[in-house]
């Protein structure tokens, strides 16, 4: 009989942990738990509940990964009368297992954009409630107001690696007149480039400075399922989503990966939604959906295989704390063999 060290010409390891950095095929023996285990693929993708937030609200921004994200911002909006809503300076900080509260924005926005890492991240935009053009850097500790933007909006989109390099396009202000905007951030200071094809706010936006995903939104008449890809110099339209919709969740590395999911699905109705879709850089398949309905406006974090989707408004106006954790298909997966 052929032994794995024939076909793989190694004999199989003995490690105290499981590695960190899976391939599949690859087989050990983890001394600790006295079993053998190997690395497989996930075949399907799948949300699963991870923990749920200090605060629930919605229309927060996003940064980071799924084990190291940021929710910033957001408003919370009593589900009873008076319905009066607050605008949150509020930041929350992801471990992969629970969130922890943070240092606050210098100024509490609702609508907002932003990107980057948990250490490295900026947050734009927004209405306080009134639109704002304010930007801030994050650091990993501490919130610092730095160059605004050149036009006031909220409900716009973002995409940047860290809080050096960012895009923000889209938006709204004043009510009604839909902005195409785009401005481009050096680390230092706004300037504006090419514009949006179709201008519209509460759209949903992943990926950096130089390749990026503009999608859906809210646009005159109604919503849209346009999709444009950015590459550093202007935006091509490219294949829609599957269906129209605003103020989803977000996540993706740059202009031929990337997730959304959740927000206000028009068809028939103004309804929130729990679909997902994921983009591979030439259509849009849909995925397993969400557990909950909810509208978020940008808060999401992560990788097409590795995503996270926090708070949001569910029904009846309801704050969710909910966090729910995506793994795609493709993603790494450890088994353990037995002998039954």
């Amino acid at each position: 009989m052929t032994t794995y060290k024939e076909i793989k010409g190694t004999q199989i390891e003995v490690l105290a942990s499981d590695p960190s950095n899976l391939v599949e095929g690859q087989v050990w023996y983890n001394s600790t738990d006295n079993v053998v285990k190997g690395a497989a693929a996930t075949t399907v993708g799948s949300w699963a509940t991870g923990g749920s937030l200090n605060t629930g609200r919605r229309a927060m921004s996003g940064a980071g990964t799924q084990t190291a994200a940021l929710g910033i911002g957001g408003i919370i909006q009593p589900a009873s009368p008076p319905f009066t809503a607050i605008t949150q300076a509020k930041t929350e900080s992801y471990d992969g297992t629970s969130w922890t509260e943070v240092n606050d924005l210098t100024t509490a926005r609702n609508s907002s954009a932003g990107n980057g890492t948990q250490t490295s991240a900026l947050n734009f935009g927004g209405a306080t409630p009134t639109p704002s053009a304010l930007t801030e850097s994050w650091n990993g500790t501490s919130w610092t107001e730095v160059n605004d933007l050149n036009t006031a909006r909220y409900g716009l989109g973002g995409a940047g690696a860290d809080n050096t390099s960012m895009l923000a396009f889209g938006g709204i202000y004043p009510p009604g007149q839909f902005q195409a905007i785009t401005e481009s951030w050096n680390g230092t200071s706004w300037t504006e480039v090419a514009d949006l094809n179709t201008a519209r706010s509460s759209l949903m936006g992943f990926g950096i400075k130089n390749s990026a995903i503009a999608c859906g939104g809210e646009s005159s008449p109604g919503y849209v399922a346009f999709t444009e890809s950015w590459n550093e110099t202007s935006w091509t339209e490219v294949a829609d989503t599957s269906f129209a919709r605003s103020g989803g969740g977000t996540a993706g590395t740059d202009n031929t990966s990337g997730l959304i999911f959740g927000g206000y699905d028009h068809s028939p109705t103004d309804l929130r939604t729990n679909k997902t879709e994921l983009w591979n850089g030439t259509s849009w398949s849909e995925e397993a959906d969400l557990s909950g309905l909810a509208y978020h406006q940008q808060a999401g974090a992560g990788t097409a295989t590795a995503a996270i989707s926090f708070g949001g408004e569910g029904p009846s106006n309801q704050m969710r704390t909910g966090t729910e954790e995506w793994t795609g298909a493709g993603a790494p997966l450890t088994r353990t063999f037995t002998d039954s």
